[in-house]
Parts: structure tokens; C-alpha cells; sequence
């Protein structure tokens, strides 16, 4: 049984330790919070004491980390390992900015060891079901060491390159996803000021040429109006995306109208009381302005 480590068992990360339990591989699993190893280790995984632990345990690691704090962290005591750090190869799967993948990239590098950026498209609801695109990139004997674990927990990897590119691409589909966000949340408005029930919208245009991932998704929470029961992506993890995707648009100088509206409907949600509730909650946002109030009738 291959064995592999998971560092971060939030969200994403559990669902990873999940499906890589369930395509035989023996998981190894650390997060700073107890609870999270305690329940998982219910499931099959092997909870580890922290970082330095797990990694003597599995060569290949992945991570899902919330800040590039956590990410620093996670070096720096892979670092301390010695030889051992020769060995292994790490998958961070973070949205993080570039000068940071950079600066724990060189860190690694400096004292032996491979890191590689593979950032994941996908909600959390993608990723427990294995329904995730992961951008690799970086060190190419390092990436097909972990294609059989990537083939667990997503559906497609594209190998994009030097490292950094998948930090690009994710970038790329993060602001498209923003975008889908909010398009599908106007619809949903327009829709209901035109007599048209949510259900009806989801169900006729669910597959057709105006459909999107995201419509399809995220339209279901749009239907019911419950941006908890399955949340998949709350606007607090979106906005920091998002200021990430906007400070790099900014030093491209890069003209991007419809992202800087979607962006400012994200915010809005956030004022709105929002943060902790899934980004389709944009739809809320959206029937406020139109004057629409569902339970009102």
C-alpha cells in the first residue's frame, strides 16, 4: 500500500485524505486542529504528532493550507529534517501569491527538497466527490511521482510547466469563477422580477448554451436560498482569492471590467453578513438590489 501524507484537513484536504483512502492508498494526515485528525481517523487515516512526523512516514505530501503563514510554517520544519528532506516531494495545492510559492519554493530547494505548485480547481463539493482540475507545475520528475495521487483526488491534471504556471492558470479560473458567480446570481434576479421561479431557471437552463460549472454547482443554493447546508467555498476564502487575482491583474495592468464588478458584488456580500456563508450568497446580494424578498413572498 503506497502511503502518502495530507497537511491541512480542512474542506479540501479531508476530501483528499478521503479519496485517497479510497484508491487504496495508506494516508498520513496532520492539521493543527485535533478535532479535524480525530474525525478522520475514524475514516482510516493515520493522525501524525505535526509535520516532521508525517513526513517520515510518506515521501509525498500534499498540502492545503489557508495562509501563506501556514505554508512558511510547514517549510520550515520540513527543513529541519536533514537528509531525509532529499526524499520527498511536496504538492501544495494553496491559492497563495507567487512571491510566496517562490520564497517556500527556494527554501525547500536549499535545503534538498522538491516543491511543487499545484494549485486545484473545484468546490468543496467537487473535491469530495474527486471532481477536481489540478494545474501542476514545477519539477517534472517530481509531478509524475504524484500524477497517481492527483488521479485520486481529481478528475484531470494539466501539466503546465515551470513553476508558477499553475498558480497562473488557477489565477485565470478563479476570476472566471467570480465572474460565473455573479452572472448566475443575476440571472437568477432577472428571472424572479420576470415571474420565473429559481427551480424553473435551474431546471430549464441546467446543460444549455447559457450554463455554466458554476451555474450548475452553486444553482441548487441559488434555488433554495440556503447558503449553509452544503457549503462548499465561504466569501471569506473567496476574498482573499480575490485580492490575490487583483493585485496581479494590477501589476500586469491588465483591463478587466466584468471581474472588477463581479469582485464588488463578492464585497457586498461580505457587508452583508455573508463572509462564513457560501459564495453563492452573491444571489442574496443580488435580490436585495432588485428588491426581491423570497420569504415575503
Amino acid at each position: 500500500m503506497k502511503a502518502i501524507g495530507v497537511i491541512g484537513l480542512g474542506i479540501m484536504g479531508a476530501s483528499y485524505a478521503r479519496n485517497l483512502i479510497k484508491n487504496g492508498f495508506e494516508v498520513y494526515g496532520f492539521d493543527v486542529d485535533p478535532a479535524r485528525m480525530a474525525m478522520l481517523s475514524d475514516e482510516g487515516i493515520h493522525p501524525c504528532e505535526n509535520v516532521s512526523h508525517l513526513a517520515t512516514k510518506a515521501s509525498e505530501l500534499i498540502t492545503s493550507l489557508p495562509t501563506p503563514q501556514a505554508l512558511h510554517e510547514v517549510v520550515r520544519e520540513l527543513c529541519g529534517l536533514g537528509t531525509r528532506l532529499t526524499e520527498l516531494v511536496v504538492a501544495d495545492t494553496c491559492t497563495l501569491t507567487l512571491e510566496d510559492k517562490l520564497l517556500a519554493k527556494s527554501k525547500l530547494e536549499v535545503s534538498g527538497g522538491c516543491l511543487l505548485d499545484c494549485p486545484v480547481s473545484g468546490t468543496g463539493a467537487q473535491a469530495a466527490k474527486a471532481d477536481l482540475t489540478i494545474f501542476a507545475s514545477g519539477d517534472d520528475d517530481g509531478v509524475n511521482r504524484m500524477k497517481p495521487a492527483f488521479a485520486a483526488i481529481g478528475r484531470t491534471t494539466h501539466e503546465l510547466g515551470v513553476f508558477g504556471n499553475g498558480s497562473k492558470m488557477k489565477y485565470v479560473a478563479n476570476l472566471l469563477v467570480a465572474i460565473h458567480n455573479v452572472s448566475a446570481a443575476e440571472a437568477f434576479a432577472f428571472a424572479q422580477k420576470a415571474g420565473i421561479h429559481p427551480e424553473a431557471v435551474y431546471k430549464v437552463l441546467h446543460g444549455s448554451a447559457g450554463s455554466s460549472r458554476i451555474f450548475e454547482v452553486r444553482g441548487p443554493m441559488m434555488v433554495t436560498g440556503d447558503y449553509l447546508t452544503g457549503l462548499s467555498a465561504t466569501h471569506r476564502l473567496m476574498h482573499k482569492d480575490i485580492s490575490i487575482i487583483s493585485a496581479y491583474i494590477q501589476e500586469l495592468a491588465v483591463q478587466t471590467p466584468l471581474f472588477n464588478e463581479a469582485a464588488k458584488i463578492h464585497d457586498e456580500a461580505i457587508a452583508q453578513g455573508f463572509e462564513m456563508q457560501d459564495t453563492a450568497s452573491v444571489c442574496a446580494v443580488m435580490e436585495r438590489k432588485n428588491g426581491i424578498d423570497r420569504a415575503g413572498g
